[in-house]
């Protein structure tokens, strides 16, 4: 059997597939971005079309550019954008509300009323996540709610609810197959990660319908196969982890311990606790880091709303950038007396503040302040970030030590954003060879599963460092620097 492994990578703001050979080398990528909605303030959605259609684009992109077909093709790997919620039509997969994407924030005010009624603590010792509206439950709620008929549907078993990967896999199959993995489920705020079930009691309290939910598997599975119609032949689709789950699986991170970083739209630290499920007493996430062969690996997970979005809006909101990549060399020029914060919360704060309600602030301008300032801000909050949520892992779990953070996504790419980074966290960062993990990790579910790619031990012997950046800057500058950052963030949280 071939050893080529077809990736499906949907994100935030773009689909990837990416075809990989038996060495873990990119043998074809195609990329496609999609259009974003915002109807409200805090609101976001995707048409679930376009992300269907960008996923068809690419995967026969991607096929095109390594000059094979897909019957050169030993599995497909899906992983995805998290709590992302679509519910759609199970006769015809036509989806009955745009997608609500997770930095929505229109459930605000559900959430509130859930943490004022008690129930939240419940919601913790069976899912391990905090009532917040990042996670899809509420999302499920709001659309059964918002489009006439919806619920009646729902209780009826007409209507299905996944997230992406769920949606892809009912469109991949011909409609044949509505399941799930054990990662995206855990992120709905509906499934007890230590029963590894849905769970009835929170489906009741959200008010959704146990007949809208998909089939959990591991996430290395037999999701069935895409109909022959779409790419000339039926392929078997083996492999499923939401984004960071995919992520933490490419970059090795298999031992209790291991900690890596993922710098995308957001960003995503997640630190491997083995069989040993951590509670956190700092808002962090207990979350599942991946099911495989039947056994579950838990997580410490902390989560940033706003990382390379932050770029993305000097480039479409303020037009101070035409492209990313000259942030970095902007932010070298920046006036090093300025102490410029910016505190990126535009669809609220993430862990371990959890605040739905702040939003984004710039302290610290001057006459002088410009576009380089702005830019060094931008990167700088995101090494921020990134330094509270380490700090609130170590008080959760001290057996994390001082473990090297591996770190993956498109901002990684920035040599002066990783320095940045590791002098800030006063750690090694370090960035491998190969920078698109999390469509690796999917790739290595589905190959090892199809028995064309090595297994865990294996793929863990073959990871390659690129490169290390260590800490080089001054004790007295790190702490003038972070209290600078505390001090911003405090100013914007919202005063209860």
């Amino acid at each position: 059997m071939s050893g080529y492994v077809l990736a499906i990578d949907q994100g935030t703001t773009s689909t990837r597939a990416i075809v990989f050979d038996d060495g873990f080398r990119t043998k074809g990528v195609a990329q496609q971005e999609f259009p974003q909605h915002f109807p409200h303030s805090g609101w976001v959605e995707h048409d679930p079309e376009d992300i269907w259609n960008s996923v068809l684009a690419t995967v026969r992109g991607a096929l095109a550019d390594a000059s094979l077909s897909a019957s050169d093709i030993a599995a497909i790997g899906i992983t995805n954008q998290r709590e992302t919620t679509v519910v759609w039509d199970r006769d015809t997969g036509k989806a009955i509300h745009n997608a609500i994407v997770w930095q929505d924030r229109r459930t605000s005010d559900v959430c509130r009323r859930m943490v004022s009624d008690g129930v939240e603590k419940e919601i913790t010792a069976k899912t391990g996540l905090i009532v917040d509206p990042y996670f899809s439950g509420t999302k499920i709620a709001w659309i059964l709610d918002h489009v006439d008929g919806a619920r009646q549907r729902a209780e009826a078993g007409k209507l299905a609810f996944g997230t992406v990967d769920a949606f892809l896999l009912f469109r991949l199959t011909g409609g044949r197959l509505h399941a799930t993995d054990a990662t995206n489920a855990s992120r709905t705020m509906l499934f007890d990660i230590s029963a590894n079930d849905w769970d009835d009691g929170l489906l009741k309290l959200l008010g959704v319908p146990r007949a809208m939910m998909p089939q959990v598997r591991d996430c290395d599975a037999d999701f069935g196969t895409s109909d022959p119609t779409l790419f000339g032949v039926a392929i078997p689709i083996l492999g499923m982890a939401g984004d960071q789950h995919a992520a933490t699986l490419g970059q090795a991170c298999f031992k209790p311990g291991m900690l890596k970083s993922t710098y995308g739209t957001g960003c995503f630290a997640v630190l491997n606790t083995g069989a040993e499920r951590v509670a956190s007493n700092n808002r962090l996430l207990t979350t599942i880091a991946y099911r495989i062969a039947g056994k579950t690996t838990f997580a410490l997970e902390g989560s940033i709303f706003v990382a390379g979005a932050a770029v993305q809006w000097l480039r479409d909101g303020l037009k101070l950038i035409d492209k990313a990549a000259i942030t970095g060399p902007m932010a070298t020029r920046a006036d090093p007396d300025q102490e410029v914060y910016l505190v990126p919360a535009f669809t609220g704060l993430g862990a371990p503040w959890w605040d739905a309600e702040a939003r984004g602030a710039i302290f610290g301008l001057s006459r002088k302040t410009g576009p380089d300032e702005f830019a060094r801000a931008a990167l700088e909050a995101v090494c921020y970030q990134t330094a509270d949520l380490l700090a609130a892992m170590k008080k959760d779990w001290p057996a994390a030590g001082d473990t090297v953070l591996r770190v993956d996504g498109g901002m990684v790419a920035s040599d002066y954003t990783m320095q940045c980074l590791a002098d800030v966290l006063n750690a090694p960062v370090d960035r491998p060879v190969v920078l698109e993990t999390t469509a690796l990790g999917a790739a290595w579910l589905a190959g090892q599963k199809a028995g064309v790619w090595p297994d865990m031990e294996g793929f863990a012997a073959r990871w390659r460092l690129e490169r290390q950046f260590t800490p080089q800057m001054d004790a007295v500058t790190r702490g003038r620097k972070l209290s600078g950052w505390a001090d911003a963030v405090k100013r914007t949280l919202t005063q209860r």
